[in-house]
C-alpha cells in the first residue's frame, strides 16, 4: 500500500501549527515544501478556507483568535521579520516602538516603524502600520538585537532622556547585549556615545562582582 504524500496546503498548515498561532509568512518561508507557483496557489486555497489570513500583498498569518474579539492582528514585530526574511535582510525596531519595548513608554504606537538593510515598505492592518524604511549603515548600529533598539530609543527620545535610557538599559541587557553595545558605541553620533559606554561600562562593575 503506497504512503499518502500530504497535499502542498497540509504541509504549509502543519508547518503554521508547529510554530504556533500569531505566525506571520511569505511565501518564501515555504519554498521548501514546493515550487512558488504551487505555494502561492496552495496559500490562496488556505486563505479562502479561513485557515491563514492574508494581511496583505505576499504576506499571510496564521492568526490567533480571542473567544470575545475573534481574530487578533498581529505583532508588529512578527509582520517586520516576515518582511525581513523574504529579502534576507535585517529589521532593527526604531523611533517610538524602540522606547516601548525598552518600558519607557506605556502607549504602543499605532505606527511601529524598523529600520532595514533592505527595501522599504509599508503594510496596514486594520488600525495597525508596519513601516519599514531602508537606512544606510551609519543608521543599523547592532541591527536585530536588544543593544541595537537601545541605540534607537536613544536616537528617539534626544540628549534629554539619555539618562533614562541608560538606566533602563543597564537593568535589561544582557552581558552579551552591553558587551555589542560597547563594541558599537564607536559607530553611534559623538553625543550617544558617553550613554552606550555607560551602559558598558555597568555590565563590567556586575561581572567583577
Amino acid at each position: 500500500m503506497k504512503a499518502v504524500v500530504a497535499s502542498v496546503p497540509d504541509r504549509i498548515m502543519k508547518r503554521a501549527r508547529a510554530a504556533g498561532r500569531g505566525g506571520v509568512y511569505t511565501p518564501n518561508d515555504f519554498l521548501n515544501v514546493a515550487a512558488r507557483a504551487a505555494v502561492d496557489q496552495a496559500l490562496s486555497r488556505l486563505v479562502k478556507a479561513g485557515k491563514l489570513r492574508r494581511l496583505a500583498r505576499g504576506l499571510y498569518d496564521f492568526p490567533k483568535v480571542h473567544p470575545k474579539l475573534g481574530q487578533l492582528s498581529p505583532a508588529p514585530d512578527d509582520v517586520a521579520h516576515a518582511l525581513a526574511r523574504e529579502t534576507g535582510s535585517l529589521a532593527q525596531i526604531a523611533g517610538a516602538r524602540a522606547a516601548n519595548a525598552l518600558g519607557l513608554t506605556t502607549q504602543v504606537p499605532a505606527k511601529s516603524t524598523y529600520l532595514t538593510d533592505g527595501p522599504s515598505r509599508r503594510v496596514v492592518f486594520g488600525k495597525c502600520v508596519v513601516d519599514l524604511r531602508h537606512a544606510s549603515p551609519k543608521h543599523l548600529i547592532a541591527p536585530g538585537s536588544p543593544a541595537g533598539t537601545v541605540v534607537q530609543a536613544l536616537r528617539h527620545v534626544g540628549p534629554v532622556r539619555a539618562a533614562d535610557i541608560a538606566q533602563v538599559a543597564a537593568r535589561q541587557l544582557s552581558a552579551s547585549d552591553k558587551k555589542t553595545l560597547a563594541s558599537s558605541a564607536v559607530q553611534a553620533p559623538a553625543w550617544m556615545r558617553p550613554t552606550l559606554v555607560l551602559i558598558a561600562s555597568t555590565v563590567t562593575a556586575n561581572v567583577d562582582e
